[in-house]
């Protein structure tokens, strides 16, 4: 697993490591199933503290990225729910669309921005999505 944390920013460190992780399941670096780094492996290998390591995948599993299990620990596993995606996804990208209001970007330049940044992941196979229990194939 590579994961690059720049110590520097702004941004704090679990969100970093949240961040990189999502964004490796949207790239397929990082598939369903996989487990990722022990806590300690993962603050040893990066050079952060294990609290930090453990509040990032706290994070990802309340946000439904990650389950954890008692033998294996956290292991990718996305949850498929697109309502309480698209709740979350609104969340977040409101302040973010109220910097690019304020300052005077175009709607289209937005639209051209999501088109380009959610085509990269196009780039990549698309991560194998579970079915539900109840669907029919």
């Amino acid at each position: 697993m590579f994961i690059e944390i720049d110590f520097s920013s702004d941004e704090a460190i679990y969100q970093q490591l949240c961040n990189q992780i999502i964004w490796g399941i949207a790239t397929s670096q990082y598939s369903e199933g996989q487990v990722l780094p022990s806590v300690r492996e993962l603050a040893d290998e990066v050079g952060i503290n294990m609290h930090t390591v453990n509040k990032a995948y706290s994070v990802l599993k309340e946000e439904g990225f990650v389950k954890v299990d008692r033998r294996k620990g956290a292991v990718i596993s996305v949850d498929s729910n697109k309502e309480k995606a698209l709740t979350m996804i609104r969340k977040n990208m409101k302040p973010i669309l109220a910097e690019s209001y304020c300052r005077g970007i175009p709607r289209e330049d937005i639209h051209r921005l999501v088109d380009e940044i959610y085509d990269s992941y196009g780039a990549q196979p698309a991560p194998e999505k579970k079915k539900d229990a109840g669907t029919k194939e």
